[in-house]
Parts: structure tokens; sequence; C-alpha cells
């Protein structure tokens, strides 16, 4: 990774960066069959897509990545998919660790870890461990994640702090909620990419993404490239945002 680049070394307006982005990584798959290759095979070419959209965003200055790489629902893909996906998904651990040390990339995860094949959760504690004082960036992985069961998650909690008299209902706001949420202490995302054309949130980030600039291209993951992901950002840039007034 170069650290001589900067916002400004890609024509990007260092004031107006976005504080989180968040990408649902869409295509692999058909990546593949346009190829007619196994799906696997689009799978590892995702990969590379993963470092190279970590990578430019920390030469950027953007202060948190959150990649959703397995949703709740993906649980429902054939076996030797999922097992492919787990082990793809090690791998990338594994390797990263030097790079995310050398660039100062600190790793998170949020979603339910605990489902996570043993090997992956023992590879994730790891290089969470490792990064753990890193300030660089967050690199946020959504793992074994859904939106829907974040927010019961949540609820559950704030529940069980009710019933045991830690808080008063009627004193429940949207500030106090964010803190019970998996992505607690991060900022919203500013910016929402979705790849594959699909004009879909399919069950990501749901209450954090309430007024998210949203950027669809059809773009299949494999593809993107640090050419468009920049281009992306600058489109950011140019966009009004009101956040629900009018100006």
């Amino acid at each position: 990774m170069n650290s001589s680049l900067s916002a400004d070394s890609f024509g990007l307006d260092a004031s107006k960066l976005p504080r989180h982005i968040a990408i649902i990584m869409d295509g692999n798959g058909r990546w593949a069959e346009k190829r007619l290759m196994n799906r696997i095979k689009g799978h590892e070419a995702g990969s590379e897509a993963v470092r190279t959209t970590v990578r430019t965003c920390r030469e950027i200055g953007i202060p948190v990545l959150t990649l959703y790489a397995f949703s709740t629902e993906n649980w429902q893909r054939p076996k030797i998919e999922i097992s492919a996906l787990m082990t793809l998904l090690k791998k990338f651990l594994d390797s990263e660790q030097k790079e995310m040390m050398d660039n100062d990339i600190r790793l998170n995860a949020i979603g339910q870890i605990e489902k996570l094949p043993a090997k992956v959760r023992n590879a994730l504690t790891k290089t969470k461990d490792l990064t753990a004082n890193n300030k660089g960036m967050i690199l946020n992985l959504a793992l074994s994640y859904g939106g829907r069961t974040e927010i019961v998650d949540m609820v559950k909690i704030i529940s069980r702090m009710a019933k045991d008299g830690k808080v008063d209902p009627g004193l429940i706001t949207e500030e106090f909620v964010v803190n019970y949420l998996y992505t607690a202490g991060m900022p919203d995302p500013d910016l929402i990419i979705r790849t594959s054309g699909e004009m879909r949130i399919s069950n990501f980030l749901l209450w954090q993404i309430a007024y998210s600039e949203i950027f669809i291209t059809d773009t299949l993951w494999p593809d993107f490239s640090r050419e468009e992901l920049i281009q992306i950002i600058l489109d950011f840039q140019n966009r009004e945002r009101r956040f629900g007034n009018v100006y």
C-alpha cells in the first residue's frame, strides 16, 4: 500500500469524505457463471476485489468500511458452497494480518459470530486481537449478519434492562438504542454501495442506513475496481444531503 496517497491524490475533497462506507458485495456467482466457471471461482475472484477496496479506502482516509460478507440467509445455500466460503474467509483473515498491521487497520466483525465454524471464529479472534490497537481504519465484516436479527437482539437487551429496573422505558431514545446495536461506537454509513445492479437492501444495516446515500452499480463484485470506487465517492461528494430537512 502506498502510504503517500491521500484523498487529494484521487481528486477527492478530503473534507467531504464518507465517514463510513458500507458495501453489499453481490455478483460473485453470476460472474463465475458468465465465464462457465464454478461459483466458488467467483468467490475467489471476489476476494481480490475485497483487497482492492480495503486498500483504496485506507489510502483515501475512510474511517470505517463495512463489507456484507455473509448474511443470515446465506446459511440456506448448498453446504459445499458454504464450506468453500468459510475456507476462503479463514484464508483471507490469515493472509491479511500483516497488511492490516502494516497499515494500521483494525478488524471488527458484526453478526451472529457464534454460528461460524470454529476454525473461522478462531482466525477472526486472532486477527481482531492482533489489530485491536490499530487506529487508521476499521474494517468491519458483517458475518452471519441480518439487520432484523440485530434489531431483535437490541430489543432483547434493552427489555432485560427495563425488566431489571436499569432503564426507564419512557426515557429510551434513538441515541440510547444505538449503544446496543452491533455497530455501537461507529458512525452510521454515509454511503452504501451495492454491486450487480440489484435494487434492494437485503436485510443490511436496516437501522443504520436511514439516511445513507445509496449507489447501485451494475458491476459484478469481482470486477469492482479502485477507479469505480473513486467515481462513486466523487458522486457522493456532489450530492446534497438533507436528512429530511428542506434547505
